[in-house]
């Protein structure tokens, strides 16, 4: 018999209760009020990102001259919205819930974003704070002071009312 197969078996037939913990009622107290806490604090950081994100839809949506703002506290309809200002349909917000096609519509979504901010006065490369970190992209353009040019980008699927058009009348002097 080899070397190995004599220490596995010695190690089978050994057996010692030191090495076996047994948890006691605080210890088990103690590791659910750690889960407890972590999930409400998971919970409150969901919430918070979920106002942040809707606020600053929804000034988005001003801009672009949306008459219904409150489509930015809706799920999926802020997405839908979202898109179709990009000049994207809007069903892939609902087909990012499906696994794989998800992906595509992330890069849908990335399209409607670059056009998005190219009609709020940003330059192309700014799609990369949209890609990277979007809560920067959505806080940038909600609280800046750009203007939406509907002529810049791809052209909205959805009405919108811009109020900020130019006049071709000259003014009276």
């Amino acid at each position: 018999m080899g070397i190995l197969s004599t220490f596995a078996q010695a190690g089978y037939y050994y057996e010692d209760s030191s090495y076996y913990y047994t948890p006691t009622s605080t210890d088990e107290a103690a590791i659910a009020a750690v889960i407890l806490t972590f999930f409400v604090f998971t919970f409150i950081f969901a919430i918070l990102a979920y106002v942040l994100s809707a606020v600053c839809l929804m000034r988005i949506f001003q801009k672009a001259g949306i008459e219904q703002p409150w489509a930015a506290w809706v799920p999926f309809y802020n997405n839908w919205k979202l898109l179709e200002l990009g000049g994207q349909q809007g069903f892939w917000a609902i087909l990012a819930i499906i696994p794989v096609v998800n992906i595509v519509a992330a890069v849908f979504m990335f399209i409607a974003m670059y056009h998005v901010g190219l009609k709020l006065e940003k330059e192309g490369i700014f799609v990369l704070f949209a890609i990277l970190l979007s809560p920067v992209w959505l806080i940038w353009l909600a609280f800046d002071k750009s203007t939406w040019h509907e002529e810049k980008g791809a052209a909205s699927l959805t009405p919108v009312h811009v109020t900020n058009k130019p006049t071709d009348t000259p003014k009276a002097a």
